[in-house]
């Protein structure tokens, strides 16, 4: 079967990067979940990003290589801020045996993510209230493009369980802001830059 021009896209983009391709049944829910955010995104701002070009450039692309860098052995991971979804519903397609919690306190996004959920049948739920709400500790916390980026942060560490991992996409200059903020036992952060900018990276860290 011939692939779709978003599947062309989005190979495309991941071969200009050096990474592996993704695979039919991925590329499939990837594309239906973009069709659903730029449905949604022509009457809310879920994204300031709004042709398809840039939303898999952007956010697709980052995401997937997030989900990539994640470790093995995690269970539960927590998307702080989540937004149109970013990385937490690509985690979910490209990582099914992660089970994601979307925290987003915006209503409307909240909706968004809900329908998202129910429409790709992927393995996470939505709490659609603030993060720092939950009880639960999470084998992973992600954090992209949160307001307050350091506040957040401070709380997305308390959220991690001992022994589980911190991911924050970020710039290298925030991050170096970022990490004088900190105040819970973490290790050395290790750096992977984003492919598409010169200053965008992923940053892991595991708590003590």
């Amino acid at each position: 079967m011939a692939e779709t021009p978003v599947a062309q896209q989005l190979n495309g983009l991941l071969a200009e990067a050096g990474l592996p391709l993704a695979d039919a049944a991925v590329v499939g829910k990837l594309e239906a979940y973009l069709a659903l955010l730029v449905r949604w995104n022509a009457r809310m701002n879920l994204t300031a990003v709004r042709d398809r070009a840039g939303i898999l450039s952007r956010h697709f692309l980052e995401s997937i290589v997030c989900a990539r860098l994640l470790p093995t052995g995690i269970a539960a991971l927590l998307d702080f801020g989540s937004g149109a979804g970013f990385p937490g519903i690509p985690i979910a397609i490209c990582r099914p045996e992660i089970t994601v919690t979307l925290a987003e306190s915006q209503g409307k996004k909240a909706a968004f993510l809900q329908e998202a959920v129910r429409t790709l049948e992927i393995s996470a739920t939505v709490h659609s209230a603030r993060a720092e709400l939950l009880q639960q500790r999470f084998d992973c916390v992600t954090l992209r493009a949160v307001d307050k980026m350091q506040n957040a942060v401070r709380a997305a560490c308390r959220l991690v369980a001992p022994g589980g991992w911190l991911a924050v996409m970020t710039t290298e200059a925030e991050l170096n802001d970022l990490k004088a903020g900190i105040d819970c036992a973490l290790g050395e952060f290790a750096v992977c830059p984003l492919p598409g900018s010169e200053h965008r990276v992923v940053a892991l860290v595991q708590k003590a």
